[in-house]
């Protein structure tokens, strides 16, 4: 019996595959790694299209190893080598991208419109008279404006007096007629007067000219003069005015006047004033010497409770010169003197 089991042992262990015996000092052959799947062949590249012949003209051209110069005027490039040869370059105009010879703001404007859209709807004849409106609105309307610069009370030594200047005028942007006053008295007296009619023609957006007649108003001997000037806001906001005058005897008088406001707040303003006055020659009937004849200067604070009302104080002085101040001291007047004034400034 023992015999029969010891063979049936001996069996078993030969028909074990050698692969799955272990040895001992012998270690298995080791498994072979598995495969990595193999990457998709891409698809083969399509030829390149063939170049354009604007491309290859581009190519064959020689560019410069320089900026091209350009006109600044033409707006042409110069010195580009191969620009003819350049397919569509024939009769291009560099000029549309370069500007012109013509000066800014030369360019006639276009004309009016004459296909109105509400024609269509309303009629032509009931648009007309609103189309008139509109453009008298802006700019083709008469106008028309009273302007008191100065109506005051002077308070000096001896004798207190009274003085006025102001304007008036009507008409439109460019013609106006004019109407100017100024003068000053006391104690009952008109001691200098004048009133001026005036043509204004605009010639700047800031300056008109003027022509007319002043006529003198005060006691004793009085003139008439042909009367040309200007009045206009100069540069820096002076208020300027200047006149020049010939009278019916031949004689020629000159006025220089001008002002600033110089603003403390949107009320309150300050304000220096000069004028000066000349004659062309000796005028004893009317006191007047030649050359400078008199200066006066002003200064005024005034506050504006409205745009159209100024209520204002101040100081003047006042000097005459040459001829003019030896006329006043042969008369036992004083050849300058100093007023403080109170007074209103107004418009409407």
């Amino acid at each position: 019996m023992r015999a029969a089991a010891y063979l049936t042992a001996l069996g078993l262990v030969f028909a074990t595959p050698a692969f799955a015996q272990q040895h001992p000092g012998h270690p298995m052959p080791a498994q072979p790694a598995p495969k990595a799947p193999a990457k998709p062949t891409p698809p083969p590249a399509k030829p390149a299209p063939e170049s354009a012949p604007e491309a290859d003209a581009m190519e064959a051209m020689d560019w410069p190893t320089e900026a091209p110069a350009t006109d600044a005027a033409s707006g042409d490039m110069q010195g580009m080598p191969g620009m003819e040869g350049m397919p569509g370059m024939e009769g291009m105009d560099h000029s549309a991208h370069g500007g012109t010879d013509e000066a800014v703001g030369s360019e006639p404007p276009p004309p009016a419109p004459d296909d109105h859209a509400a024609d269509a709807i309303f009629g032509a004849a009931a648009m007309t008279p609103s189309r008139d409106q509109l453009r008298e609105e802006h700019g083709g309307s008469l106008n028309w404006k009273v302007m008191i610069d100065e109506a005051e009370w002077r308070v000096r030594d001896g004798e207190d007096g009274y003085a006025w200047n102001g304007e008036a005028w009507f008409g439109g942007d460019y013609n106006r007629f004019v109407v100017k006053s100024e003068g000053e008295g006391s104690s009952g007296d008109l001691d200098d007067a004048e009133v001026q009619f005036l043509y204004s023609r605009a010639i700047s957006p800031y300056f008109d000219l003027q022509a007319g007649l002043r006529q003198d108003l005060q006691d004793g001997p009085k003139r008439t003069y042909a009367t040309f000037g200007f009045e206009g806001l100069a540069p820096y906001w002076f208020e300027t005015e200047g006149a020049v005058f010939l009278s019916n005897k031949g004689e020629a008088l000159a006025r220089l006047e001008g002002s600033y406001d110089l603003r403390f707040t949107q009320r309150l303003f300050l304000q220096p004033r000069a004028e000066m006055n000349f004659s062309a020659q000796d005028i004893p009937e009317l006191e007047l010497g030649s050359g400078l004849t008199d200066l006066e200067l002003g200064l005024r604070l005034r506050y504006e409770l409205k745009r159209e009302f100024a209520p204002y104080v101040g100081v003047t002085y006042g000097r005459k010169f040459g001829g003019t101040a030896d006329y006043a001291k042969a008369l036992g007047q004083d050849d300058s003197e100093t007023s403080f004034i109170v007074g209103v400034r107004a418009w409407f």
